[in-house]
């Protein structure tokens, strides 16, 4: 399986957290097929929004969510 990463952006209440004011206005940068090229893609996404203070870009391991029982934790 691949392991597939999202990245995706938009603007925060607090930048220490993962609350994202508009998920109307969330800003998908790409799915990517492993973690080097997503890593690169949000280096991009955060530099181009590196003045605004609330913006912010995270890479998610969708193949985390899709198999949960490959990263060694047990399922519940």
């Amino acid at each position: 399986m691949s392991k597939l990463h999202l990245v995706f952006g938009g603007r925060v209440s607090d930048p220490r957290t993962l609350d994202f004011n508009d998920l109307n206005a969330i800003e998908f940068v790409g799915v990517f097929p492993d973690y080097a090229s997503a890593e690169k893609a949000w280096r991009a996404a955060a530099q181009r929004t590196v003045d605004d203070a609330e913006m912010k870009f995270v890479v998610v391991h969708l193949h985390r969510m899709l198999e949960p029982n490959l990263t060694g934790t047990p399922a519940t």
